[in-house]
This record gives structure tokens, sequence and C-alpha cells, in this order.
């Protein structure tokens, strides 16, 4: 990992006194001195990481370069690869309007039950040669039934000891009881996304809300798992609404950040949403990189259609990524990943890797 000039005790003292980084409006950001700033233990104020998402499209490279100086104090010049497997698809009961498997999507998507065990395991197969370092698995559905819970549980530890992944399940709502045992049966991490901030919530589903989310995310760190938890940028939100997020998941601590960007799907309520431009994109990235500077932070779905052919640049920002296709939709091919990754000096880990934090 690379060094940097403050000293570890000086950013503990930092942040135990609470200095915070405000920025006004009318003067120059040099994003180089704030970024010596937040890896000194000071944290972003709101209206800071705001001012990010506004910064002049010509000043893109040197807040890029910041992050970068953040995310190689953490992570170096290593990018963490997942692989998602959609254990079951569409028959969801819930009324999410981003998602092609809601209850109020038309989109045309395959439906089946949670997949069998072979199917399970040849997944984790995949994810393995794509030398993927988390094997997610995710089912549509408000929350797992006890079929689809023992499934899980009976299919974990022969992945684990077969392929050596760390392994993500994305199974929606979860008591206590359910967290548990997914801890015990070897789950390293759980996905729940808060997808928005708490005040535009309800604007993009009713059927349950932000705070069975939150009690979700609470469940699984009393489990001892760790939180993998982000958003969808670009379904008509405000930017104080992003913003938000970002800082709700620093207070959660979440581990792992994936970062959407919505793909406006066909036959669902969301379809005709379309907004967002590459270098919009690029900053949203910087953001949650200045925000949540220890945090994994991965770039999601949506990168092909909304970062185009800035996909590289957003690799400063973030230092994880999808390899493959994603639960609905189609990503790019593996090998046009390893050629980004390479071509820009990187190295694919699936070591485990321990964010210096302070």
């Amino acid at each position: 990992m690379a060094t940097v000039d403050a000293t570890e005790k000086q950013a503990e003292e930092n942040l135990a006194a609470g200095k915070v980084i405000e920025i006004q409006a009318e003067e120059t950001i040099c994003f180089s001195e704030i970024a010596d700033r937040v890896i000194a233990g000071e944290v972003m104020s709101k209206s800071a990481a705001e001012l990010i998402l506004k910064t002049p499209d010509d000043q893109i490279l040197d807040l890029l370069a910041g992050a970068f100086k953040i995310r190689q104090k953490y992570f170096g010049k290593t990018v963490q690869l997942y692989f998602l497997m959609n254990a079951k698809s569409g028959l969801c009961p819930e009324d999410c309007g981003y998602c092609s498997q809601s209850k109020v999507s038309d989109a045309p998507v395959e439906k089946y039950n949670i997949l069998d065990r072979e199917s399970l395991l040849d997944g984790a197969r995949v994810a393995a040669e794509r030398q993927s370092k988390t094997y997610c698995m995710v089912i549509s559905a408000r929350g797992p039934n006890e079929r689809e819970m023992k499934a899980v549980e009976e299919i974990i530890p022969e992945i684990k000891e077969k392929y050596d992944l760390k392994i993500c399940a994305c199974l929606g709502l979860l008591t206590q009881d359910q967290a548990d045992r997914l801890k015990k049966c070897g789950v390293d991490r759980v996905n729940h996304n808060l997808n928005t901030s708490a005040d535009f919530y309800k604007s993009i589903c009713s059927t349950h809300s932000y705070d069975d989310r939150k009690d979700t995310l609470g469940a699984v760190r009393n489990a001892g798992m760790e939180i993998c938890s982000g958003g969808i940028v670009g379904m008509g939100e405000k930017k104080s609404d992003i913003v938000d997020m970002a800082f709700e998941l620093k207070e959660l601590k979440a581990e792992s950040i994936p970062v959407n960007f919505l793909n406006a799907i066909e036959g669902t309520p969301l379809q005709n949403i379309s907004y967002l431009t590459p270098n919009f994109c690029l900053k949203v990235l910087a953001m949650f990189r200045f925000v949540n500077p220890s945090s994994e932070i991965r770039i999601s779905g949506g990168r092909e259609i909304h970062l185009r052919s800035l996909q590289p640049l957003g690799l400063y920002a973030a230092n994880s990524m999808f390899v493959g296709d994603y639960l609905t939709t189609k990503g790019q091919p593996p090998e046009s990943d390893y050629r980004m990754i390479e071509d820009l000096g990187f190295e694919i880990t699936r070591e485990e890797e321990v964010a210096t934090t302070v």
C-alpha cells in the first residue's frame, strides 16, 4: 500500500476530534489537498460532498487524481472482481420501480425458483475461473422462505471448500435468526442496498420501507457479517439524496459499497428516465471515495451504458467491479474488463485486503 505524509496517530487524533472538511462554493478546490485531509482523518461535510457532484467537467481529472490518492492509500492499485448469480429470478411481490423482476414490471425476464445444487456450484466454478474474489448469490424475493434458506445453508460450505471464494448473499429482508443462520453456514457478507436516501425512498418503492432495509443491515451486523450496501443513481433523485445515501453508508460502516447507475429497462416504471452523463457518474464515484475512504467501492450495474468509453477512469476512484453479466441484463465480455485493468497498470487480486482504517 502507498505511504502517506500524515501518521496513523495524527489521523486517529483528527478523526477523534471530529474535524470536518468544509468547502466554500466560490473557492477553487484543490482536490489533492482535500484528499490529504481525508487520509489524515478529517471527514467531508455534506455540503462539501455535494460540491464534488457539481465539479465543472474541465476539472474532472483533478477530482479523479484526488480520489485516486485516497484509493491508493487503502487499496493500492488492486481491483477486486465479483461474479453475480441470479439464483432465483422474477416472482417478486415487491414494487421497486427500477427492478425488472418486481411485480410492477412488464419486462420479459426469466422466472424460476431457486436453482438446484449443480447450477449453484457451476456458477461458483465460473466465478473462480473469472478470477472473482466473491461469488454473489441473489434471489428475487421480499425475503427468503425456509426452502431457500436451507438451500443456501447446504451449498455454501461446499462452494467455499471447493473454490475458496468469498460469499455474498443477497436474499432480501432478513430476520435476526436468518442472519445468524447465514453467518453460521459461512456467508461472509450480505448485500442489501439502501438504493437511495430515506427521503426519496418512497418514490421508488411502497411495499417495504427504508427502515425495513436498515433493520436488515442491523441484523447482518449483529450476526457478525460484513455489510455490502450501496445504491442506484439516476432514478430522478436530487444530488443531496445521493450525498445522504453516501453518508448513511458511512454511518453504517459498510465494508463494500456497490454504486449502480440506473439501467432504465423497458417494461419497468422508470423505463423513460435517462439523464446521466459519463462525467457525472465519475463525480459520483469520486464523491463516494471521499466520503467513504476505506470502504471497497464497486462500479456496478449500468457502467457500460453510462460510463461508456470512460469506464477505465472509474477505477481511479473505485477498486472493485462485477465481471460478466448482471441479474437480468448483459455486461461486457470479461476479456474487455481484464484488458481494461491491465491497460491501467492495475492488478486483479483475490487476496484478503484489510484496509488501514482510521
